[in-house]
């Protein structure tokens, strides 16, 4: 970047994209306030997440990866089962990367946010993006309180119904439904080796839920549910109910946790060990996330001196375990084309070349999965690779920092 390139930015967003964003652009000598519309940093906030090996990378970059591996536990191994209790395929991780960690969203927000705040990015919140203007040499961000604020650039990092995309585009297309609702919760299990055993209030001796410590399941068939042990021995899981139209918001919330696990123990009778882990799931710690839902490919990832980054421009759904993890690389990019490129339209061009192909093949793999779960594909033995190669080509990838970005345009 030379002596005429941008310095200052305005971050929209303070959940996983924002702060990473901040922060790396303050690496690459751009001052960034992230503008939260949240009236506090978001507490309570979403289920549990994964984060990968070349997300954990992104953060090393930008010298978060501590403050984020303190509030995870690792989970390096996965095994894939159908719905009878069948092995399917393991994978216990590349020994050369680190674990992938797993966190409640709200956890990783706060640790994300509270390093950002320790390294000195300024946040405010109650910040409610209602429009942008441009001029020729800044962008003004208008906020819902009658504030604004002005800078070099504008980063939508605002999630998967940003409205920065839409001031970039009018025309840009809204996430796209998966099909399934999804749900978490916890199951109690007793015992510290080999297979977790879920508890009986009956005491009539149920037989074993195989959870090995350190190793998630995915269990799929007519229904899917994955799993895995949580640091205090409960079994944390995740599941999706078919529906054909989703509810709103509204009416998600108002149906019962008792009544949604109705509706659970229905699809998931018969179903190992979905069945019994639902069985000794309380109502009251059933998570309600929702429709799950995945970005189509957006057309205009930037206009001007305002661009897009993480979930707002390329959110693959859940099904891929990636979302997280290609936000802090997209933040990582943009800001690395931001530093070595003379202008920032060269820039927002760079980094969406180098991204685009990425995020978009995740994301359509994504989708086939949610068909999996939503029963309109085949068995997962013909939609799925090997686990080595499926996670390669995810958990290898790095952003090369220390490189000079080269663009001929």
């Amino acid at each position: 970047m030379d002596g005429n390139g941008p310095r200052t930015a305005l971050v929209i967003g303070g959940g996983v994209a924002g702060p990473v964003a901040a922060l790396a652009l303050r690496k690459a000598g751009i001052a960034a306030t992230v503008y939260e519309a949240y009236p506090t940093a978001a507490d309570g906030v979403g289920a549990w997440l994964g984060l990968a090996p070349n997300g954990l990378a992104a953060l090393a970059t930008v010298g978060a990866d501590a403050a984020v591996r303190a509030v995870g536990q690792p989970v390096p191994g996965v095994v894939m089962a159908d719905g009878a209790g069948n092995h399917l395929t393991r994978f216990d991780g590349f020994p050369e990367l680190p674990a992938t960690m797993t966190m409640p969203r709200d956890r990783l927000f706060r640790a994300l946010t509270d390093h950002a705040l320790a390294e000195g990015i300024p946040f405010a919140y109650g910040k409610r993006l209602v429009g942008a203007e441009e001029t020729a040499d800044g962008v003004t961000a208008h906020f819902a309180d009658g504030t604004s604020a002005t800078a070099d650039l504008l980063i939508g990092a605002d999630g998967i119904r940003s409205t920065v995309r839409t001031v970039i585009d009018p025309q840009a297309p809204a996430p796209e439904y998966g099909g399934v609702l999804s749900f978490g919760g916890y199951a109690f299990a007793d015992g510290d080796t080999g297979a977790a055993v879920v508890v009986d209030g009956d005491g009539d001796g149920e037989a074993e839920v195989e959870c090995e410590p350190g190793t998630m399941y995915f269990a799929f068939g007519r229904a899917f549910m994955g799993y895995w042990r949580g640091p205090d021995g409960r079994l944390i899981w995740f599941g999706g109910l078919p529906v054909d139209t989703p509810p709103s918001q509204r009416e998600l919330a108002r149906v019962s946790g008792t009544e949604w696990l109705d509706q659970l123990h229905g699809l998931y009778a018969g179903h190992v060990p979905g069945e019994r882990i639902l069985r000794h799931t309380d109502p009251d710690s059933l998570m309600v996330v929702g429709q799950m839902e995945r970005m189509p490919s957006v057309p205009r990832w930037y206009r001007g001196r305002m661009v897009l980054v993480g979930d707002a421009v390329h959110a693959p759904s859940s099904s891929s375990g990636q979302g997280a993890s290609l936000a802090m690389e997209s933040a990582v990019e943009l800001a690395r084309c931001l530093r070595d490129l003379p202008t920032h339209g060269e820039a927002f061009a760079a980094y969406e070349a180098l991204r685009r192909p990425r995020v978009e093949a995740i994301g359509l793999n994504a989708a086939a999965v949610n068909k999996v779960k939503a029963g309109k594909s085949d068995a997962p033995t013909a939609a799925f690779p090997a686990p080595e190669e499926m996670f390669r080509a995810l958990h290898f990838h790095r952003i090369p920092w220390e490189e000079k970005v080269v663009w001929e345009g």
